[in-house]
Protein backbone atom coordinates (compact mmCIF):
# COMPACT_ATOMS: atom_id res chain seq x y z
CA UNK A 1 0.00 0.00 0.00
CA UNK A 2 1.28 3.14 -0.76
CA UNK A 3 1.82 6.30 0.96
CA UNK A 4 -1.28 7.91 -0.71
CA UNK A 5 -2.95 4.43 -0.25
CA UNK A 6 -2.43 4.80 3.87
CA UNK A 7 -3.41 8.90 3.56
CA UNK A 8 -7.22 7.63 2.32
CA UNK A 9 -7.45 4.55 4.96
CA UNK A 10 -7.15 6.78 7.76
CA UNK A 11 -9.09 9.77 6.36
CA UNK A 12 -11.68 6.91 5.64
CA UNK A 13 -11.79 5.14 9.49
CA UNK A 14 -11.44 8.73 10.47
CA UNK A 15 -14.48 9.80 9.06
CA UNK A 16 -16.46 6.50 10.27
CA UNK A 17 -15.55 7.25 13.66
CA UNK A 18 -16.28 10.82 13.12
CA UNK A 19 -19.62 9.51 11.84
CA UNK A 20 -20.58 7.15 15.03
CA UNK A 21 -19.35 10.23 17.11
CA UNK A 22 -21.33 12.33 16.35
CA UNK A 23 -24.43 10.23 15.64
CA UNK A 24 -24.30 9.07 19.14
CA UNK A 25 -23.54 12.58 20.23
CA UNK A 26 -27.23 13.42 18.88
CA UNK A 27 -28.82 10.39 20.76
CA UNK A 28 -27.52 11.11 24.08
CA UNK A 29 -28.21 14.76 23.58
CA UNK A 30 -31.47 13.70 22.74
CA UNK A 31 -31.52 11.26 25.99
CA UNK A 32 -31.23 13.85 28.12
CA UNK A 33 -33.67 16.12 26.84
CA UNK A 34 -36.10 13.12 27.49
CA UNK A 35 -34.54 12.55 31.44
CA UNK A 36 -34.70 16.17 32.02
CA UNK A 37 -38.30 15.60 31.16
CA UNK A 38 -38.74 12.89 33.64
CA UNK A 39 -37.13 14.53 35.95
CA UNK A 40 -39.50 17.92 35.49
CA UNK A 41 -42.64 15.55 35.74
CA UNK A 42 -41.55 13.52 38.76
CA UNK A 43 -40.73 16.56 40.72
CA UNK A 44 -42.55 20.16 40.69
CA UNK A 45 -39.31 21.68 39.31
CA UNK A 46 -35.59 20.28 38.48
CA UNK A 47 -32.99 21.50 41.00
CA UNK A 48 -30.98 19.02 40.99
CA UNK A 49 -28.02 18.09 38.92
CA UNK A 50 -29.15 17.29 35.38
CA UNK A 51 -28.82 14.52 32.90
CA UNK A 52 -25.99 16.50 31.18
CA UNK A 53 -23.53 15.93 34.00
CA UNK A 54 -23.13 19.22 34.96
CA UNK A 55 -24.46 21.06 38.40
CA UNK A 56 -26.06 24.29 37.53
CA UNK A 57 -29.59 24.82 38.56
CA UNK A 58 -31.75 23.25 35.33
CA UNK A 59 -35.35 24.30 37.28
CA UNK A 60 -37.86 23.83 35.11
CA UNK A 61 -41.61 24.24 35.68
CA UNK A 62 -43.79 21.54 35.62
CA UNK A 63 -46.58 23.26 33.88
CA UNK A 64 -44.04 24.60 31.15
CA UNK A 65 -42.96 20.35 30.72
CA UNK A 66 -46.60 19.61 30.45
CA UNK A 67 -47.62 21.52 28.13
CA UNK A 68 -45.11 21.51 25.69
CA UNK A 69 -44.11 18.44 23.31
CA UNK A 70 -42.96 15.30 24.89
CA UNK A 71 -39.04 14.92 23.84
CA UNK A 72 -39.52 11.04 23.27
CA UNK A 73 -41.84 12.17 20.17
CA UNK A 74 -39.45 13.90 18.48
CA UNK A 75 -35.79 11.99 18.54
CA UNK A 76 -33.10 12.50 16.26
CA UNK A 77 -33.78 11.77 12.37
CA UNK A 78 -31.65 8.74 11.16
CA UNK A 79 -32.70 9.12 7.41
CA UNK A 80 -29.84 8.93 5.28
CA UNK A 81 -27.31 9.08 8.07
CA UNK A 82 -24.17 6.62 7.79
CA UNK A 83 -23.04 5.84 10.83
CA UNK A 84 -23.25 1.90 12.37
CA UNK A 85 -25.71 2.95 15.20
CA UNK A 86 -27.76 4.93 12.98
CA UNK A 87 -27.56 1.65 10.39
CA UNK A 88 -28.53 -0.74 13.29
CA UNK A 89 -31.60 1.37 14.00
CA UNK A 90 -33.04 1.74 10.74
CA UNK A 91 -32.47 -2.27 9.84
CA UNK A 92 -34.37 -2.96 13.28
CA UNK A 93 -36.54 -0.52 13.02
CA UNK A 94 -36.55 0.24 16.46
CA UNK A 95 -38.69 2.55 18.44
CA UNK A 96 -38.02 5.91 20.39
CA UNK A 97 -38.32 3.94 23.50
CA UNK A 98 -36.17 1.24 22.15
CA UNK A 99 -33.66 3.77 21.60
CA UNK A 100 -34.14 5.02 25.01
CA UNK A 101 -32.89 1.98 26.22
CA UNK A 102 -30.31 1.48 23.95
CA UNK A 103 -28.69 4.61 24.99
CA UNK A 104 -29.30 4.21 28.47
CA UNK A 105 -27.01 0.39 28.07
CA UNK A 106 -24.59 2.37 26.51
CA UNK A 107 -23.94 5.48 28.27
CA UNK A 108 -22.13 3.93 31.52
CA UNK A 109 -19.56 2.79 28.53
CA UNK A 110 -19.75 5.92 26.38
CA UNK A 111 -20.27 9.21 29.00
CA UNK A 112 -21.04 7.56 32.25
CA UNK A 113 -21.58 11.14 33.89
CA UNK A 114 -24.68 11.83 31.85
CA UNK A 115 -26.45 9.05 34.58
CA UNK A 116 -24.90 11.38 37.70
CA UNK A 117 -28.54 12.82 38.03
CA UNK A 118 -29.92 9.29 39.53
CA UNK A 119 -27.33 9.37 42.36
CA UNK A 120 -29.78 12.48 43.46
CA UNK A 121 -30.66 12.03 47.35
CA UNK A 122 -33.67 11.66 49.13
CA UNK A 123 -33.08 14.14 51.53
CA UNK A 124 -36.16 12.68 53.38
CA UNK A 125 -34.92 9.12 53.78
CA UNK A 126 -30.96 10.47 53.49
CA UNK A 127 -30.36 7.29 50.53
CA UNK A 128 -31.13 7.46 46.82
CA UNK A 129 -34.97 7.63 45.29
CA UNK A 130 -35.44 3.40 44.92
CA UNK A 131 -37.76 4.42 41.68
CA UNK A 132 -34.85 5.26 39.90
CA UNK A 133 -32.97 1.23 40.30
CA UNK A 134 -29.86 1.20 39.41
CA UNK A 135 -26.56 -0.12 41.56
CA UNK A 136 -23.06 1.33 42.04
CA UNK A 137 -19.84 -1.28 40.67
CA UNK A 138 -17.24 -2.99 41.79
CA UNK A 139 -14.89 -0.79 39.79
CA UNK A 140 -16.99 1.63 37.57
CA UNK A 141 -17.28 4.85 39.78
CA UNK A 142 -20.51 5.81 37.92
CA UNK A 143 -24.46 4.69 38.02
CA UNK A 144 -25.03 1.30 36.43
CA UNK A 145 -28.83 1.23 35.26
CA UNK A 146 -31.15 -1.91 36.19
CA UNK A 147 -34.67 -2.26 34.40
CA UNK A 148 -36.21 0.13 37.25
CA UNK A 149 -33.83 2.86 35.98
CA UNK A 150 -35.38 1.89 32.40
CA UNK A 151 -38.93 1.78 33.38
CA UNK A 152 -38.61 4.89 35.36
CA UNK A 153 -37.25 7.12 32.44
CA UNK A 154 -40.55 5.29 30.23
CA UNK A 155 -43.10 5.50 32.41
CA UNK A 156 -42.13 7.11 35.61
CA UNK A 157 -44.91 6.22 37.84
CA UNK A 158 -47.78 5.84 35.11
CA UNK A 159 -48.52 1.64 36.14
CA UNK A 160 -50.49 1.78 32.74
CA UNK A 161 -47.44 2.83 30.74
CA UNK A 162 -44.66 0.32 33.21
CA UNK A 163 -46.89 -2.40 32.09
CA UNK A 164 -46.96 -1.75 28.75
CA UNK A 165 -43.04 -1.36 28.74
CA UNK A 166 -42.80 -5.03 30.16
CA UNK A 167 -42.49 -6.12 26.79
CA UNK A 168 -38.89 -5.09 25.92
CA UNK A 169 -37.80 -7.11 28.56
CA UNK A 170 -38.99 -10.24 27.30
CA UNK A 171 -36.75 -13.23 26.04
CA UNK A 172 -38.02 -13.01 22.43
CA UNK A 173 -38.06 -9.21 21.88
CA UNK A 174 -34.99 -8.53 19.87
CA UNK A 175 -32.45 -6.98 22.57
CA UNK A 176 -33.09 -10.68 24.38
CA UNK A 177 -33.46 -12.82 21.18
CA UNK A 178 -30.73 -11.33 19.51
CA UNK A 179 -28.17 -11.40 22.42
CA UNK A 180 -27.88 -7.22 22.33
CA UNK A 181 -28.98 -6.52 25.49
CA UNK A 182 -27.93 -8.61 28.96
CA UNK A 183 -30.28 -8.56 31.92
CA UNK A 184 -28.15 -9.65 34.78
CA UNK A 185 -30.26 -10.71 37.47
CA UNK A 186 -29.46 -10.26 41.25
CA UNK A 187 -29.50 -13.46 43.95
CA UNK A 188 -32.51 -14.76 45.97
CA UNK A 189 -35.49 -13.39 45.83
CA UNK A 190 -34.89 -9.92 44.54
CA UNK A 191 -37.44 -7.90 42.07
CA UNK A 192 -36.57 -9.01 38.76
CA UNK A 193 -37.05 -5.34 37.41
CA UNK A 194 -33.99 -4.38 40.31
CA UNK A 195 -32.34 -6.75 37.46
CA UNK A 196 -28.96 -4.53 35.78
CA UNK A 197 -29.46 -3.77 32.63
CA UNK A 198 -26.35 -3.74 30.29
CA UNK A 199 -24.92 -4.20 26.72
CA UNK A 200 -22.82 -6.59 25.32
CA UNK A 201 -18.90 -5.41 24.16
CA UNK A 202 -19.43 -6.40 21.30
CA UNK A 203 -22.17 -3.79 19.87
CA UNK A 204 -19.84 -1.66 22.04
CA UNK A 205 -17.49 -1.79 20.09
CA UNK A 206 -19.47 -1.88 16.87
CA UNK A 207 -21.45 1.19 17.60
CA UNK A 208 -18.47 3.26 18.15
CA UNK A 209 -15.38 1.99 15.93
CA UNK A 210 -18.28 -0.48 13.54
CA UNK A 211 -15.90 -3.31 14.65
CA UNK A 212 -17.16 -6.20 16.78
CA UNK A 213 -14.42 -7.55 19.09
CA UNK A 214 -13.86 -11.31 18.70
CA UNK A 215 -14.24 -12.93 22.72
CA UNK A 216 -11.28 -13.37 24.67
CA UNK A 217 -10.51 -16.89 25.66
CA UNK A 218 -11.41 -16.63 29.56
CA UNK A 219 -13.23 -18.51 32.06
CA UNK A 220 -16.21 -16.69 31.00
CA UNK A 221 -15.96 -17.94 27.36
CA UNK A 222 -13.95 -21.06 27.21
CA UNK A 223 -13.11 -20.66 24.28
CA UNK A 224 -10.60 -20.62 21.23
CA UNK A 225 -10.71 -19.33 17.85
CA UNK A 226 -9.87 -21.41 14.85
CA UNK A 227 -7.93 -20.46 12.08
CA UNK A 228 -5.57 -22.21 9.25
CA UNK A 229 -3.37 -20.51 7.05
CA UNK A 230 -4.22 -23.59 4.53
CA UNK A 231 -6.72 -23.30 1.57
CA UNK A 232 -9.96 -25.45 1.18
CA UNK A 233 -7.84 -26.64 -2.22
CA UNK A 234 -5.32 -27.73 0.25
CA UNK A 235 -7.20 -30.18 1.99
CA UNK A 236 -6.57 -34.12 1.85
CA UNK A 237 -9.68 -36.45 1.98
CA UNK A 238 -10.80 -39.67 0.32
CA UNK A 239 -13.56 -39.06 -2.20
CA UNK A 240 -16.22 -40.51 0.17
CA UNK A 241 -15.56 -37.75 2.94
CA UNK A 242 -14.95 -35.12 0.79
CA UNK A 243 -18.64 -35.60 -0.67
CA UNK A 244 -19.71 -35.57 2.62
CA UNK A 245 -18.36 -32.95 3.20
CA UNK A 246 -19.52 -31.06 0.01
CA UNK A 247 -23.25 -31.55 1.78
CA UNK A 248 -22.14 -29.29 4.86
CA UNK A 249 -20.95 -26.65 2.14
CA UNK A 250 -24.02 -26.72 0.63
CA UNK A 251 -25.55 -26.46 3.83
CA UNK A 252 -23.58 -23.35 4.90
CA UNK A 253 -24.05 -21.53 1.35
CA UNK A 254 -27.86 -22.04 1.09
CA UNK A 255 -29.35 -23.48 4.65
CA UNK A 256 -30.47 -19.95 5.64
CA UNK A 257 -32.42 -19.62 2.53
CA UNK A 258 -34.10 -22.71 2.77
CA UNK A 259 -34.66 -21.97 6.49
CA UNK A 260 -36.26 -18.56 6.22
CA UNK A 261 -36.75 -17.86 2.26
CA UNK A 262 -38.56 -20.99 1.81
CA UNK A 263 -40.20 -20.86 4.98
CA UNK A 264 -38.92 -24.77 5.97
CA UNK A 265 -38.57 -23.10 9.63
CA UNK A 266 -41.94 -24.89 10.22
CA UNK A 267 -40.50 -28.23 9.84
CA UNK A 268 -37.27 -28.01 9.84
CA UNK A 269 -35.14 -27.63 13.05
CA UNK A 270 -32.33 -25.18 13.29
CA UNK A 271 -28.65 -25.13 12.44
CA UNK A 272 -27.07 -28.60 11.24
CA UNK A 273 -25.15 -30.87 13.67
CA UNK A 274 -22.01 -33.22 12.38
CA UNK A 275 -19.93 -35.43 14.04
CA UNK A 276 -16.29 -35.77 12.59
CA UNK A 277 -14.85 -39.30 13.86
CA UNK A 278 -11.04 -41.01 13.00
CA UNK A 279 -7.91 -40.80 14.04
CA UNK A 280 -5.76 -38.13 15.58
CA UNK A 281 -4.00 -36.02 12.49
CA UNK A 282 -6.59 -37.18 9.77
CA UNK A 283 -7.85 -33.36 9.40
CA UNK A 284 -10.93 -33.25 11.78
CA UNK A 285 -9.81 -29.86 13.12
CA UNK A 286 -8.40 -28.35 9.57
CA UNK A 287 -11.76 -29.10 7.97
CA UNK A 288 -13.76 -26.90 10.95
CA UNK A 289 -11.26 -24.31 10.26
CA UNK A 290 -11.11 -24.04 6.37
CA UNK A 291 -15.03 -24.37 6.48
CA UNK A 292 -14.71 -20.53 8.41
CA UNK A 293 -12.07 -19.45 6.30
CA UNK A 294 -14.03 -20.26 3.04
CA UNK A 295 -17.45 -18.89 4.19
CA UNK A 296 -16.13 -16.25 6.21
CA UNK A 297 -17.69 -17.28 9.09
CA UNK A 298 -15.55 -17.46 12.93
CA UNK A 299 -15.11 -20.88 14.40
CA UNK A 300 -14.19 -21.51 18.09
CA UNK A 301 -13.30 -24.83 19.83
CA UNK A 302 -14.62 -25.02 22.74
CA UNK A 303 -12.26 -26.15 25.84
CA UNK A 304 -13.74 -28.99 27.77
CA UNK A 305 -11.14 -28.87 30.27
CA UNK A 306 -12.50 -25.58 31.18
CA UNK A 307 -16.19 -26.26 30.95
CA UNK A 308 -16.64 -30.19 32.31
CA UNK A 309 -17.00 -29.78 36.04
CA UNK A 310 -17.49 -32.24 38.80
CA UNK A 311 -19.80 -30.35 40.35
CA UNK A 312 -23.59 -30.65 39.59
CA UNK A 313 -25.00 -27.59 37.41
CA UNK A 314 -21.42 -26.19 36.53
CA UNK A 315 -21.13 -27.98 33.20
CA UNK A 316 -23.99 -26.20 31.95
CA UNK A 317 -23.18 -23.18 33.11
CA UNK A 318 -20.11 -23.06 31.63
CA UNK A 319 -21.62 -24.23 28.02
CA UNK A 320 -24.37 -21.66 28.47
CA UNK A 321 -21.50 -19.23 28.56
CA UNK A 322 -20.36 -20.40 25.19
CA UNK A 323 -24.12 -20.67 23.63
CA UNK A 324 -25.23 -17.38 25.14
CA UNK A 325 -22.28 -15.47 23.41
CA UNK A 326 -22.42 -17.27 20.04
CA UNK A 327 -25.83 -16.76 19.67
CA UNK A 328 -26.87 -14.79 16.49
CA UNK A 329 -23.47 -14.50 15.56
CA UNK A 330 -23.53 -17.62 13.14
CA UNK A 331 -20.11 -19.39 14.38
CA UNK A 332 -19.15 -22.53 14.39
CA UNK A 333 -19.04 -24.46 17.17
CA UNK A 334 -16.02 -27.31 17.53
CA UNK A 335 -16.22 -29.88 20.04
CA UNK A 336 -12.98 -31.77 19.92
CA UNK A 337 -12.76 -34.87 21.90
CA UNK A 338 -16.58 -34.73 22.22
CA UNK A 339 -16.54 -38.19 24.47
CA UNK A 340 -15.91 -36.42 27.35
CA UNK A 341 -18.78 -34.32 26.67
CA UNK A 342 -21.08 -36.28 24.52
CA UNK A 343 -20.21 -40.05 25.39
CA UNK A 344 -22.28 -42.48 26.49
CA UNK A 345 -23.57 -42.94 30.28
CA UNK A 346 -23.96 -45.77 31.93
CA UNK A 347 -27.23 -46.86 33.69
CA UNK A 348 -28.53 -45.14 36.91
CA UNK A 349 -27.22 -46.12 39.99
CA UNK A 350 -27.08 -43.09 42.16
CA UNK A 351 -27.65 -38.92 42.32
CA UNK A 352 -25.07 -38.39 40.20
CA UNK A 353 -25.72 -40.73 37.20
CA UNK A 354 -29.70 -39.53 37.63
CA UNK A 355 -28.25 -35.63 37.39
CA UNK A 356 -25.96 -36.98 34.30
CA UNK A 357 -29.25 -37.87 32.41
CA UNK A 358 -30.48 -33.94 33.04
CA UNK A 359 -27.29 -33.01 31.81
CA UNK A 360 -27.62 -34.61 28.40
CA UNK A 361 -31.15 -33.36 28.29
CA UNK A 362 -29.43 -30.24 28.72
CA UNK A 363 -27.13 -30.57 25.52
CA UNK A 364 -29.91 -31.93 23.33
CA UNK A 365 -32.04 -29.08 23.68
CA UNK A 366 -28.66 -26.27 23.34
CA UNK A 367 -27.62 -28.19 20.37
CA UNK A 368 -31.39 -28.48 18.46
CA UNK A 369 -31.40 -24.74 19.55
CA UNK A 370 -27.95 -23.42 18.00
CA UNK A 371 -28.79 -22.07 14.70
CA UNK A 372 -25.89 -22.46 13.26
CA UNK A 373 -23.04 -25.39 12.26
CA UNK A 374 -21.99 -27.22 15.57
CA UNK A 375 -19.32 -30.26 14.97
CA UNK A 376 -18.46 -32.95 17.40
CA UNK A 377 -14.66 -34.43 16.94
CA UNK A 378 -14.21 -37.86 18.72
CA UNK A 379 -11.23 -40.22 17.57
CA UNK A 380 -14.06 -43.08 17.70
CA UNK A 381 -17.53 -42.87 16.31
CA UNK A 382 -19.16 -45.62 19.05
CA UNK A 383 -17.99 -43.47 22.20
CA UNK A 384 -20.79 -41.02 21.88
CA UNK A 385 -23.77 -41.31 22.55
CA UNK A 386 -26.77 -42.50 20.47
CA UNK A 387 -28.88 -39.63 21.99
CA UNK A 388 -26.74 -37.40 20.17
CA UNK A 389 -26.09 -39.31 17.02
CA UNK A 390 -29.99 -39.26 16.17
CA UNK A 391 -29.76 -35.81 15.99
CA UNK A 392 -26.98 -35.07 13.63
CA UNK A 393 -27.43 -35.07 9.75
CA UNK A 394 -23.67 -35.69 9.24
CA UNK A 395 -21.61 -38.52 10.38
CA UNK A 396 -18.08 -38.37 8.39
CA UNK A 397 -15.28 -40.69 9.07
CA UNK A 398 -11.95 -39.52 8.47
CA UNK A 399 -9.62 -42.62 7.60
CA UNK A 400 -6.03 -42.35 8.05
CA UNK A 401 -5.16 -41.45 3.94
CA UNK A 402 -4.86 -43.96 1.61
CA UNK A 403 -1.15 -44.12 -0.59
CA UNK A 404 -2.51 -41.77 -3.10
CA UNK A 405 -4.11 -39.55 -0.34
CA UNK A 406 -0.34 -39.32 1.17
CA UNK A 407 1.44 -38.47 -1.72
CA UNK A 408 -0.93 -35.66 -1.86
CA UNK A 409 0.40 -34.71 1.44
CA UNK A 410 3.77 -35.60 1.04
CA UNK A 411 3.91 -32.82 -2.14
CA UNK A 412 2.25 -30.34 -1.14
CA UNK A 413 3.75 -30.07 2.47
CA UNK A 414 7.62 -28.69 1.60
CA UNK A 415 8.37 -24.84 1.39
CA UNK A 416 8.71 -23.64 -2.22
CA UNK A 417 12.58 -22.67 -0.74
CA UNK A 418 13.92 -26.05 -0.73
CA UNK A 419 14.31 -28.39 -3.20
CA UNK A 420 12.55 -31.92 -1.47
CA UNK A 421 12.81 -35.73 -3.08
CA UNK A 422 11.77 -36.20 -6.25
CA UNK A 423 8.31 -36.93 -7.17
CA UNK A 424 8.84 -40.75 -7.54
CA UNK A 425 10.97 -41.11 -3.65
CA UNK A 426 7.85 -39.60 -2.54
CA UNK A 427 5.46 -41.65 -4.30
CA UNK A 428 7.56 -44.91 -2.69
CA UNK A 429 7.69 -43.38 0.44
CA UNK A 430 4.12 -42.79 0.82
CA UNK A 431 3.25 -46.05 -0.28
CA UNK A 432 5.32 -47.77 2.12
CA UNK A 433 4.62 -45.65 5.30
CA UNK A 434 1.26 -45.45 6.84
CA UNK A 435 0.92 -41.98 7.92
CA UNK A 436 -1.57 -39.37 8.89
CA UNK A 437 -1.57 -35.67 7.83
CA UNK A 438 -0.67 -34.91 11.18
CA UNK A 439 2.15 -36.87 11.21
CA UNK A 440 3.42 -36.40 7.51
CA UNK A 441 3.33 -32.29 8.47
CA UNK A 442 5.29 -33.25 11.73
CA UNK A 443 8.07 -35.24 9.57
CA UNK A 444 8.35 -32.20 6.78
CA UNK A 445 9.32 -30.12 9.44
CA UNK A 446 11.88 -32.64 11.07
CA UNK A 447 13.45 -32.81 7.38
CA UNK A 448 13.56 -29.36 6.45
CA UNK A 449 14.91 -28.24 10.41
CA UNK A 450 18.15 -31.45 9.10
CA UNK A 451 18.51 -29.55 5.86
CA UNK A 452 18.69 -26.01 7.47
CA UNK A 453 21.49 -27.28 9.91
CA UNK A 454 23.43 -28.01 7.20
CA UNK A 455 23.37 -24.76 5.92
CA UNK A 456 20.84 -26.05 2.99
CA UNK A 457 18.40 -25.94 1.03
CA UNK A 458 17.97 -30.03 -0.26
CA UNK A 459 16.01 -32.15 1.65
CA UNK A 460 17.39 -35.57 1.38
CA UNK A 461 15.41 -39.01 1.27
CA UNK A 462 17.23 -40.35 4.19
CA UNK A 463 16.10 -36.71 6.27
CA UNK A 464 12.58 -37.74 5.58
CA UNK A 465 13.22 -41.25 6.44
CA UNK A 466 14.82 -40.21 9.66
CA UNK A 467 11.69 -38.12 10.13
CA UNK A 468 9.70 -40.94 10.04
CA UNK A 469 11.64 -43.22 12.35
CA UNK A 470 10.85 -40.43 14.98
CA UNK A 471 7.61 -40.12 14.46
CA UNK A 472 6.81 -44.43 14.79
CA UNK A 473 8.83 -43.73 17.49
CA UNK A 474 6.61 -41.62 19.47
CA UNK A 475 4.14 -44.57 18.99
CA UNK A 476 6.31 -47.45 20.03
CA UNK A 477 6.73 -48.34 16.34
CA UNK A 478 9.68 -49.33 14.10
CA UNK A 479 10.61 -49.54 10.52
Amino acid sequence: MTGMDNDTAQTTVKSRLDQNADCLSDEINWFASVVNHRMALHFDTVTEPSANGHDENTALPKAEVVSGTHPLATPPDLTGNAAVYAEFIRYYQLTSTERILLVLALLPHLQPQMLDVFFTVNKTLGRGYAEFGGIKGARHGGFIPTIETALFILAGTDLRQRFRMYQLFEPDHIFSAHGILMIEQGTGNEPFYSSVLSITDEYVDFFTTGNLRKPQFSMDFPAKRLTSNMNWEDLVVDEVTMQQLEDIRTWLQYGNTLYHDWGMRKILKPGYKALFHGPPGTGKSLTAALFGKLYNIDVYRVDLSMVISKYIGETEKNLEKVFKKAENKNWILFFDEADALFGKRTGINDAHDKYANQEIAYLLQRLEEYPGLVILASNMRNNVDEAFTRRLQSIIHFQKPQARERFRLWDNAFSPMCTKPSPEALERIAQQYELAGGSIINVVQYASLQALNRQETIITVEDVLKGIRTEYSKEGKTL
